[in-house]
C-alpha cells in the first residue's frame, strides 16, 4: 500500500515536472523569436500598421488607445466638453480659438480625427485658407517627421494648415518615438533639440531613461510660434520657451522680454500668453521625477504574457492600469492610491477655481475701464497684471496632470497668480473710482457654454457649418489622395537569409 501511494505520488509530481518544464520551453521559445523581422521598416515609414508586423505585442496595445471608456476626476480617455463644463473658460479665452472649441484630448489613436474635427482649425475650403499654420500639425502623426526629411524643417512650418492635409493622416505612433533600424528612443521634433541647445544642453547626452520621458516631451511642453527668428522671418517656427528655464517665471520673462502675446483678449484687451500643455516642465518638479520615475514607468509600464516582457504601448492615466503602473512600488489598495490622487486634484481644482473667478471680473471691469474712457497709460500695469495671473492660472490648467504630478509646484504658482489677480482688480477698483464708477461691475450670465460665448460675440452656427461643409467636401479629397500615395509604397518582406 504504502509503494503504492508512493508511486501515485512519484508520478503526479514527475506529470507537474513536465508540465513545467513545457511551459518553460514555451515561454523561451516565445521569447527567442519576439523580434524576429517580417518587412524591413524605412527610415520615414509612417504607417503605423507596418511597424506592428515586426513588433505585434506593442502593435496591439498602441491599439487599445482607441478605448475611450475611462473617466477620470480629471482625465482619462473619454469625450468631455470642457468649456461646457465650465463656461468661464470662454471669456478666459475670449479672441482665441479655445473660446470656440475645447475638448479634453482622447487617446493618441484619435489625433488626428480630432484636430480635423475641433473649430480651432476652421473650415478651409483648399490649400492657402483657414485660420492655422502648418505648424499645427507638428505633435499630430509620424508623418510629420516623414514631411520634414523631404520638404525641410523650415518648408515643414510653412503655410497653412490645410495644405499638409492630405500628407498627414496617420495617428501618433511608432515613428515618433522610435529609430525603425535599432528602434531605440529618437527625437524626432527639432524644436526640442534646439531647446536643449538654447540652455546649453546636448540632448545625445540623455541616458535611455531619461529618454523615457523626453520622447514624450517632444510634445506634453509649452510652445509657440516665433515668427522672428533671425533667417526665418514670417514663418511660424516652432519654438520651446526654455531658454531662462523652465519655471512659470522663467518662462514669463522669456515671453515678457519679447513682446510676445498669443492673442489680445477680446473683453480687456489684455496681451495674452496663453499655456499649451506644460506637462514636461510641471513633471520634471515633482517627487517622482525627483525620484527618477519616468512617463513611460507610469504611462506606458512594462508587461508581460507568456515568456516575454515588453512596454505596454497602451498610453493612458495610470489610474486605469494600477497593479502596473502604481502598486509596483505602492503597495497601498489601489482604492486607497486613487483616493489620494483624487484628494490632490480636488484641492487643487478648488484653489485654481478661485483664481478662474477673480480672472473673469478682471477681464470685464477692465473693459468697464475702457469703455469710460481710461487711457492705455492707465491700463498698462493693470494688463501686465492680467496677463501674468492668467498665465500662472493656465500654466496650471493645461498642464492637466499638474496637480498630481507636482502638487506642490502647482500650488505655489496658482498661489502666485491669486495674488497677482487681486492687485489687478484693486488697481482696477481705484481706476474705475477715478472714472466716477464707484459701484461693482455688473457681470454677464455666463452660466453656460452657449450664454458665455454669445456675450463675447461668437457665431457659433456660422463656425459649426464651416466645419461641417469642410468636413463634406475638402476632407474626403485629403483622405483619397493620401490613400493613393501610400498604395505605391513598397513595404519589402525580409528573406530567410536575413532573418
Amino acid at each position: 500500500m504504502k509503494n503504492k501511494v508512493l508511486f501515485i505520488v512519484t508520478v503526479i509530481v514527475v506529470f507537474l515536472l513536465g508540465l513545467l518544464a513545457s511551459s518553460i520551453i514555451d515561454r523561451k521559445s516565445e521569447a527567442k523569436y519576439k523580434y524576429v523581422p517580417k518587412v524591413d521598416i524605412n527610415e520615414n515609414e509612417a504607417r503605423n500598421a507596418v511597424w506592428g508586423e515586426n513588433y505585434q505585442k506593442e502593435y496591439q496595445s498602441f491599439l487599445q488607445t482607441a478605448d475611450t471608456t475611462f473617466s477620470s476626476f480629471q482625465g482619462g480617455s473619454a469625450m468631455r466638453d470642457m468649456l461646457e463644463e465650465d463656461p468661464r473658460l470662454v471669456v478666459l479665452f475670449a479672441g482665441y480659438g479655445f473660446s470656440k472649441d475645447y475638448n479634453q484630448g482622447r487617446g493618441h489613436s484619435y489625433a488626428i480625427e480630432d484636430i480635423h474635427n475641433t473649430l480651432r482649425t476652421g473650415g478651409p475650403k483648399g490649400k492657402g485658407d483657414g485660420p492655422m499654420p502648418a505648424t499645427c500639425w507638428t505633435c499630430k502623426s509620424p508623418d510629420v517627421p516623414r514631411l520634414m526629411n523631404e520638404i525641410g524643417i523650415e518648408e515643414f512650418y510653412q503655410g497653412k494648415w490645410a495644405d499638409k492635409g492630405p500628407e498627414i493622416v496617420n495617428n501618433i505612433g511608432c515613428a515618433d518615438c522610435h529609430d525603425p533600424k535599432s528602434m531605440k528612443l529618437r527625437i524626432t521634433r527639432p524644436a526640442l533639440v534646439e531647446a536643449f541647445d538654447a540652455m546649453g544642453k546636448d540632448i545625445n547626452n540623455a541616458t535611455h531613461q531619461e529618454m523615457r520621458s523626453l520622447v514624450c516631451a517632444q510634445c506634453h511642453v509649452e510652445y509657440y510660434f516665433n515668427k522672428n527668428l533671425p533667417g526665418k522671418e514670417g514663418t511660424p517656427y516652432l519654438v520651446f520657451p526654455w531658454k531662462n528655464g523652465m519655471a512659470v517665471e522663467d518662462m514669463e520673462k522669456y515671453y515678457d522680454d519679447l513682446e510676445f502675446k498669443d492673442w489680445t483678449h477680446k473683453i480687456s484687451k489684455t496681451p495674452m500668453l496663453k499655456a499649451q500643455h506644460p506637462g514636461y516642465e510641471t513633471y520634471i518638479t515633482g517627487v517622482h521625477a525627483d525620484r527618477g520615475v519616468s512617463c513611460a514607468d507610469c504611462h506606458m509600464p512594462y508587461k508581460s504574457e507568456g515568456g516575454q516582457k515588453f512596454t505596454d504601448h497602451h498610453i493612458q492615466s495610470p489610474l486605469n492600469n494600477m497593479a502596473n503602473a502604481c502598486q509596483v512600488c505602492h503597495r497601498e489598495e489601489g482604492s486607497k492610491l486613487m483616493a489620494n490622487v483624487f484628494e490632490r486634484q480636488q484641492k487643487s481644482t478648488e484653489t485654481r477655481l478661485k483664481l478662474e473667478d477673480l480672472l473673469v471680473k478682471a477681464h470685464i471691469e477692465a473693459k468697464k475701464a475702457w469703455d469710460l474712457g481710461a487711457t492705455e497709460e492707465q491700463m498698462k500695469a493693470i494688463l501686465i497684471d492680467i496677463r501674468h495671473a492668467q498665465w500662472r492660472w493656465d500654466y496650471s490648467a493645461a498642464s492637466h496632470g499638474a496637480s498630481f504630478h507636482s502638487p506642490v509646484e502647482t500650488a505655489r504658482v496658482i498661489g502666485g497668480g491669486l495674488n497677482i489677480a487681486q492687485e489687478a482688480r484693486v488697481k482696477l477698483a481705484r481706476l474705475l473710482a477715478d472714472l466716477g464708477h464707484n459701484k461693482p461691475v455688473e457681470m454677464p450670465d455666463i452660466s453656460s457654454k452657449e450664454k458665455a460665448q454669445a456675450f463675447i460675440g461668437l457665431d457659433i452656427e456660422k463656425l459649426e457649418a464651416e466645419k461641417e461643409e469642410f468636413k463634406k467636401t475638402l476632407l474626403p479629397k485629403w483622405l483619397e489622395e493620401a490613400k493613393a500615395r501610400e498604395a505605391k509604397l513598397d513595404v519589402k518582406t525580409v528573406s530567410t537569409q536575413e532573418k
